[in-house]
């Protein structure tokens, strides 16, 4: 895969864009595990981030970088606010990196069957029970995935694309990619029985 030469604006504290930054730079002097998100408000996405975020400690040790990059501004200062993700964040307003990695975009009549789906359900009974919930503000027919490149940019370590909403890379991969042991767990989803659920 040819390395991008892309800009996303990076998010200071202040909540304001102060300059733009080359995608590759990121990966510059340490591996980089690039999280796309799909919406910063959607409930389904903060979750992963949360999940994805049991990662950060094992990343930092290891040298790897755990980065987000969302396609809008919207939403992001719930999102910081919430805690939902422990990486920095990065915002590409054109989507240009979006394209150019083929995350697919829905229209307005394939989002609706793709967000009702068996794996979304899964994962927002998780984000529930977590206490994650969301909100249908912004772009809601953009999809996400992840990208994990190797310092330098010698090598693209995984290239995923959403099929669905509800489709994540599992922790086991992310560390696997990388050749780093994680000393996390997976989120489970809760079981219930009758009107009792236990973690």
């Amino acid at each position: 895969m040819r390395m991008l030469l892309l800009c996303a604006k990076p998010m200071c504290s202040a909540w304001l864009t102060t300059a733009s930054v080359e995608l590759q730079s990121l990966w510059q002097d340490q591996p980089v595990v690039l999280f796309f998100l799909r919406r910063f408000g959607c409930q389904i996405c903060r979750w992963m981030a949360s999940e994805i975020s049991k990662l950060e400690p094992d990343l930092t040790a290891s040298g790897a970088a755990l980065v987000g990059v969302g396609p809008e501004e919207l939403g992001l200062k719930e999102f910081k606010e919430g805690g939902f993700f422990k990486g920095s964040i990065y915002i590409d307003e054109q989507k240009k990196t979006y394209k150019d990695l083929c995350f697919k975009r829905y229209t307005a009549i394939s989002v609706v069957p793709a967000a009702l789906g068996k794996k979304v359900r899964d994962i927002a009974a998780k984000a529930k029970a977590d206490g994650i919930q969301g909100n249908f503000s912004g772009d809601l027919l953009q999809s996400g995935g992840m990208l994990i490149v190797a310092k330098g940019g010698e090598k693209v370590l995984l290239h995923f694309i959403q099929d669905s909403p509800g489709d994540l890379v599992p922790l086991e991969d992310i560390s696997n990619a990388l050749g780093i042991s994680a000393n996390v767990k997976a989120g489970q989803r809760p079981v219930c029985n009758d009107d009792v659920c236990t973690r």
